[in-house]
């Protein structure tokens, strides 16, 4: 493999003539970078990005951290940071969390050790002056961390509003709520828009709000023992789809009709929705645009630009399909 001494051979000049060309870093003449240049593509001279990054403390890398690979959410939103990342000549590097403060912490410290140019988040652990300690840029995604930080979201309340008053229109009229983790400010605020609409109705208590962890088996075992215990339960809104979908297996085993005993509606749009029996109705958000604007906003700020708007809180849309009755889909926000 050939060395930077190999093209500075070929091309008949130093070592360090060669790096100012390599890092566009002093001034080389025309004529001299023209020697350089076709030397690098005679040999097929490739640069090695790990010196190159010790050197400029910088690597053309972004990290991304989501908290749960395995929730189909994400990497639809690590699917658009990459395509915007690749077409700007960016790479990333992901991290999967587990929603743990410690392997948030230990992927930053790699970061760091990366030279990564900057950082898009999706957590709820770290605080802002943690992330102004990074000294770079930080995009969060998903989950707002400070107003100081630039941040994309969609409109987690407006999008629960309009799950609930689904739920209410098409006749429910005991409706239950599946919510995602405490700690997590998505899930805060769509259990809180479930409350705005639901709290002062003579049929509202505690007991029907729930705990599914944001998964599955969680919610299914949530949703079976809160069918149980409430019968009179019609309509379920759950905080992510995941969790609808726990609900549908648990109303399946425990023999309630879906929709006709029990209407159950999701958040998020995941395509998973269109391959449960029946078909999941859903609050879609428009994650591949959440992901587009986080990326395109943090090499924005890595890159010294101008950034007008570090907040967007992009709107969701009601999607009907067989697990809840009538209606027609509607924008909202």
């Amino acid at each position: 493999m050939p060395t930077i001494r190999d093209v500075a051979k070929e091309a008949g000049v130093s070592v360090a003539t060669v790096s100012r060309v390599i890092n566009s870093n002093g001034y080389v003449n025309e004529d001299t970078k023209k020697k350089v240049v076709k030397a690098i593509q005679l040999l097929n001279y490739k640069p090695n990005a790990v010196a190159r990054s010790l050197f400029k403390k910088q690597s053309m890398t972004i990290g991304l951290i989501i908290p749960d690979i395995t929730n189909p959410f994400f990497p639809q939103l690590a699917r658009a940071v990459e395509d915007v990342t690749n077409d700007k000549g960016y790479t990333i590097i992901l991290g999967n969390s587990d929603e743990s403060s410690e392997k948030e912490k230990e992927y930053l410290d790699i970061f760091e050790q990366k030279y990564v140019d900057g950082i898009i988040l999706a957590t709820n652990t770290l605080t802002s002056e943690q992330i102004a300690a990074l000294e770079k840029p930080v995009v969060a995604v998903d989950r707002p961390i400070d107003s100081g930080i630039p941040t994309v979201v969609a409109q987690h309340r407006d999008g629960a509003h309009v799950a609930v008053k689904h739920l209410v229109g098409i006749g429910c009229q005991t409706i239950a709520h599946i919510r995602g983790p405490e700690h997590v400010v998505s899930a805060d605020e769509r259990y809180k828009g479930y409350l705005d609409i639901v709290q002062n109705q003579q049929w509202y208590s505690e007991q029907l709000v729930v705990s599914g962890n944001y998964t599955i088996k969680d919610a299914y075992k949530a949703s079976l023992n809160l069918i149980k215990e409430r019968p009179d339960i019609d309509g379920i809104f759950a905080g992510n789809d995941l969790m609808a979908i726990g609900a549908l297996k648990a109303a399946r085993e425990l023999k309630k009709k879906v929709p006709e005993e029990l209407a159950i509606i999701g958040f998020d749009g995941i395509d998973m929705c269109e391959t449960t029996y029946p078909e999941l109705s859903t609050i879609v958000q428009p994650v591949y645009e959440i992901g587009v604007t986080a990326a395109n906003m943090l090499i924005d700020l890595i890159e010294n630009k101008r950034v007008n708007n570090q907040y967007f809180e992009y709107p969701v849309q009601l999607k009907v399909r067989n697990s809840t009755r009538g209606q027609t889909p509607k924008n909202c926000g």
